[in-house]
């Protein structure tokens, strides 16, 4: 865990009202994946509400197997409230079929699931952990989160993804520096249908690169074709030739016939880069 720094005063400002809106809200769930920023706001929500609020961890075949594990370990050091429910995005025809607008049906699966949730435990609102460096990227979630009247608290305050990391660090989380992470139906191209085999290839194989010692990273399915992407501070031990022989080893058995590196390495929505759209800021 990289060292504890002081913080300036306007960023102690901004975790000041966030806690503030929170503490107004009345019960609240967080949705939360055990990522950087879920974790920082279930901290903070259990600093501002206590037993008031709960995280609940929705888990389907595009949530991995090792973030459960990074969750739950979570959990238990920060002694939070929670709760797995099990999400059915996979049900949803429009979700499957992966257009554009499939983070819209996921998140809206999510959010009639913690609605239900919510009325039977008798909470009052949700909330979820977008920031204002996702307002330059495309996301359709955000309007199902809309539609649901979810509260987004970091846009609220505006708090960017480096600073939830410096308030993740000052507090002692231990997510401060994990890597940036999404669901394993991003690293499917638009119009690839999600199914579970698929989704089981890109986890098995990005745990593959892992153990490879490869931190940040995707694996991005393309049939028959895996691209790799990889930091580029990574890139070049990844280029290396007896390297390479292992990368592919690794992943051409879970029914791959190429292995591609992808030269611009890791970088965020690289599969977004087809879309013509303008992206509107999120409010």
């Amino acid at each position: 865990m990289s060292p504890v720094v002081a913080l300036p005063d306007r960023l102690l400002a901004k975790q000041a009202e966030l806690m503030t809106r929170l503490a107004r809200a009345g019960r609240v769930m967080v949705a939360f994946s055990g990522g950087v920023d879920s974790s920082y706001l279930a901290w903070a929500a259990h600093r501002a509400l206590g037993e008031d609020a709960l995280a609940v961890t929705a888990v389907s075949p595009s949530y991995p197997e090792s973030h459960r594990l990074i969750a739950e370990d979570i959990v238990a050091r920060l002694g939070l409230a929670h709760r797995f429910v099990d999400t059915h995005e996979m049900e949803r025809a429009e979700y499957r079929a992966n257009g554009s607008d499939r983070c819209y049906h996921c998140k809206s699966e999510l959010f009639d699931t913690l609605d239900r949730l919510g009325e039977e435990l008798g909470f009052r609102r949700v909330s979820y952990g977008v920031n204002i460096d996702d307002t330059t990227d495309f996301r359709p979630g955000h309007q199902a989160a809309d539609e649901h009247g979810v509260m987004a608290p970091f846009l609220e305050v505006e708090l960017s993804k480096q600073e939830i990391r410096d308030l993740s660090r000052s507090a002692g989380l231990p997510t401060a520096d994990l890597p940036a992470s999404a669901c394993l139906s991003s690293r499917l191209p638009y119009g690839t249908e999600v199914t579970v085999e698929r989704l089981a290839q890109v986890e098995r194989g990005e745990q593959a690169l892992r153990d490879l010692g490869f931190s940040q990273l995707r694996l991005r399915h393309h049939g028959e074709l895996a691209r790799v992407e990889i930091d580029p501070a990574e890139l070049p031990r990844a280029l290396e030739p007896e390297m390479a022989r292992r990368i592919v080893a690794a992943i051409k058995p879970l029914g791959f016939r190429y292995v591609s590196l992808d030269l611009e390495g890791y970088r965020m929505g690289s599969l977004n880069e087809v879309l013509q759209i303008h992206v509107e800021p999120i409010r």
